[in-house]
């Protein structure tokens, strides 16, 4: 493996550097800030912040389905019946 490494450029592993960190973006950092602020903001946002989250929401989906399975939006309960 360090022999493949070794023959790419410098320009190359520089192009590859910056499609993970930009591929990492798209799919981890900033639906994790898009989850951290619906969960601040859910019950409070109002018309057009709302219309711009759901344009979030679509706009990063393939992300925020990776995290859907931890996250919880629903309001919490009076307690157990």
């Amino acid at each position: 493996m360090p022999g493949f490494l070794s023959h790419l450029s410098t320009d190359t592993l520089l192009v590859f550097g910056l499609y993970a960190a930009l591929g990492g973006a798209y799919l981890v950092a900033v639906p994790l800030l898009l989850y951290a602020w619906m969960i601040k903001r859910w019950t409070t946002m109002g018309k057009l912040e709302r219309f711009g989250v759901y344009g979030l929401v679509f706009l990063f989906f393939p992300g925020l389905i990776l995290f859907a399975p931890f996250i919880n939006l629903r309001m919490a309960g009076q307690g157990q019946v």
